[in-house]
């Protein structure tokens, strides 16, 4: 599934359960400058198939792949959009899991979602 940028959809048309969160997590690769770089970022929301990662702050290229980690678990992500500069989205990537199963988050998201649904 591709992720679209906020503004390009709401949250009522998503086809996939998406869990809001606020994760810790550390991020790593190239950025669209090709140059290397790590950082700390949060995650703003998870797919059974992507995120969305806020505090990033350097441009980045769509189709890159980085690496990312969670609690000792890491997984690669391709970057699908990224929020431009000065626009609401800024610091904020949209990313999709590399490997088609990933479950760095130990989450149940189905179960996740049940419980949101009923607060």
């Amino acid at each position: 599934m591709i992720w679209p940028s906020p503004r390009q959809t709401d949250m009522d048309r998503r086809q996939r359960l998406r869990v809001e969160t606020a994760l810790p997590v550390r991020v790593w690769g190239l950025d669209a400058q090709f140059r290397p770089f790590t950082e700390l970022a949060r995650v703003g929301n998870i797919s059974n198939t992507g995120a969305v990662l806020h505090g990033i702050n350097r441009k980045l290229r769509a189709g890159e792949v980085l690496e990312m980690q969670y609690s000792g678990e890491k997984i690669q992500v391709r970057v699908v959009w990224s929020g431009k500069l000065g626009s609401p989205e800024e610091g904020m990537v949209g990313v999709q899991h590399v490997q088609s199963k990933s479950h760095i988050w130990n989450l149940n998201l189905d179960l996740c979602g049940q419980v949101a649904g009923k607060g």
